[in-house]
């Protein structure tokens, strides 16, 4: 079965949140069905770092996404994200 390969900017609520926290708490907090493929960092300006996450989803679940976001939603320590690519692998 292929799956989904879809890549999140996310900006923490703050300049000094702990990334590998955030990390952790993204891991903890995806639907069941996810997994982290990886993380990159990318500077944003004035020291504010954004995480990059590229998670992997079952091709065949539908609502998946909606499912994910909404999930991403509930971290406080996450002020915005925006999918940047989302493609089937």
């Amino acid at each position: 079965m292929a799956k989904v390969l879809v890549s999140i900017k996310i900006f923490p609520s703050d300049i000094d949140t702990n990334l590998d926290s955030l990390r952790k708490e993204i891991v903890e907090t995806i639907p069941k069905y996810a997994s982290v493929y990886r993380f990159d960092e990318e500077p944003v300006a004035f020291g504010l770092i954004a995480l990059i996450a590229h998670l992997l989803l079952p091709e065949d679940r539908s609502g998946g996404m909606d499912e994910l976001e909404s999930s991403l939603r509930k971290i406080e320590q996450i002020s915005q994200f925006e999918t940047l690519m989302v493609r089937r692998t």
